[in-house]
């Protein structure tokens, strides 16, 4: 039984990486579209920034219920529903020609296709799979699977872009996430050969105890930030290389640099949460961000300072990710993991809405982003402090009566 479970959770943990693979790599390469759509489609950067935005925000307002019914039924059914309306929103979005639809595809159906395809429910369901001991590293592991989307497709998108044009090159990313369904078979949960979906708390009970606890929101509230600089960068850097005379190849890769430095960062503070303090670890990603901002607008704007910046905050860009998921099933266990997580998240796609959003307001109405880049930096260092209060011990219960 033991070695059956051990093959169960190698499929699971491969099958949810490709998924995360897929669904954020794809997500990634929305940036590369800003110009081109709008320019073809005699749309502003603030109209496109709004559909990102909102679909930034739904992924968020949808993610807790998504974790929730995964944590109740398995990761295996949310997957395939997600990847169904992840698929059907780039079909549209392809075709879009009004904001109208634009806002319902790029954001309604793509932000419910993320939140039953992205880190909070896979993350649940390897949780629940992987014993504490290696749950670090589980957790790293997929989260470095999302930055080798971002590396793999980022390239391939800027190039379909240029060869084929952005109407095509959306069918083909439809073409793509279509396999995230399939996939789902393989993050299936047994609730029968899982003892985490055994008596635990209900569901009630578990947002009561994590909605009382201080570092429950310390926690919310930093990741606010990360969703604010992650969302604003990844969509805005190559309309802000472009701005400043260098060519879009440069701002493609300096998304493809972050996609790449991203794998060994996102593993490397994943793993390191195994052995050290994960909220001293996230203190110094998000202080470190700042930093390097700093330094990318004090420089002189080359090829070569974009693809330093790139590879820096590829370095720091998704480590966040598995520290706060750990330190989630850390202090409150694995079994609402992904609810949990989904409140968490909820907070980082509220920023996500608020950095891409503002981006595009601000920059139309001033003519650049420098404000922006003021408060990314300003804002990191805010959530470096509100990490370090955190309590990382795991909370004390009574006895609990079986989930409902």
């Amino acid at each position: 039984m033991k070695d059956a479970m051990t093959r169960r959770a190698k499929l699971l943990l491969l099958c949810g990486s490709l998924v995360v693979t897929l669904s954020l790599g794809i997500r990634h390469t929305f940036g590369l579209f800003l110009q081109p759509m709008s320019q073809d489609l005699g749309w502003t950067r603030g109209t496109f920034s709004l559909a990102l935005a909102l679909q930034n925000l739904v992924w968020g307002i949808a993610q807790p219920y998504a974790g929730w019914l995964a944590d109740r039924y398995g990761a295996g059914r949310v997957i395939v529903a997600g990847g169904l309306a992840y698929t059907l929103g780039l079909v549209v979005m392809a075709y879009s020609t009004e904001p109208l639809s634009l806002n319902l595809s790029a954001g309604v159906l793509i932000g419910l296709g993320m939140s039953g395809t992205s880190f909070s429910v896979v993350y649940g369901a390897v949780g629940r799979a992987v014993s504490p001991e290696k749950r670090a590293n589980a957790l790293a592991v997929v989260g470095a699977a999302g930055s080798f989307g971002q590396f793999m497709l980022v390239p391939l998108g800027q190039s379909m872009i240029s060869s084929m044009g952005w109407l095509q090159s959306l069918l083909v990313l439809a073409l793509a996430a279509a396999l995230i369904a399939p996939l789902a078979a393989g993050v299936a949960e047994r609730r029968d050969a899982n003892p985490n979906f055994g008596p635990a708390q209900s569901t009630a009970e578990a947002l009561r105890e994590a909605f009382s606890q201080r570092s429950f929101w310390l926690l919310t509230l930093g990741f606010f930030v990360c969703g604010f600089q992650m969302v604003f960068i990844g969509a805005h850097l190559p309309s802000y290389v472009l701005d400043k005379g260098l060519s879009a190849n440069v701002g493609m890769l300096a998304l493809a640099l972050i996609g790449l430095f991203n794998i060994f960062g996102t593993y490397g503070f994943g793993a390191l949460g195994g052995r050290l303090s994960k909220k001293y670890l996230l203190s110094t990603i998000y202080f470190s961000r700042s930093v390097v901002i700093v330094i990318f607008l004090l420089l002189p704007l080359t090829p070569l300072s974009v693809g330093l910046f790139a590879a820096a905050m590829g370095f720091l860009w998704l480590g966040t990710v598995p520290l706060t998921n750990g330190l989630v099933a850390q202090i409150f266990g694995v079994r609402y993991l992904a609810m949990l997580s989904g409140f968490v998240f909820f907070s980082h796609q509220v920023g996500s809405f608020l950095g891409v959003w503002l981006g595009g307001v601000l920059f139309d109405r001033t003519g650049s982003y420098n404000l922006v880049w003021l408060i990314c930096i300003a804002l990191g260092v805010v959530a470096a402090l509100l990490n370090l209060p955190i309590d990382e011990r795991p909370v004390q219960r009574a006895t609990m009566a079986p989930a409902t």
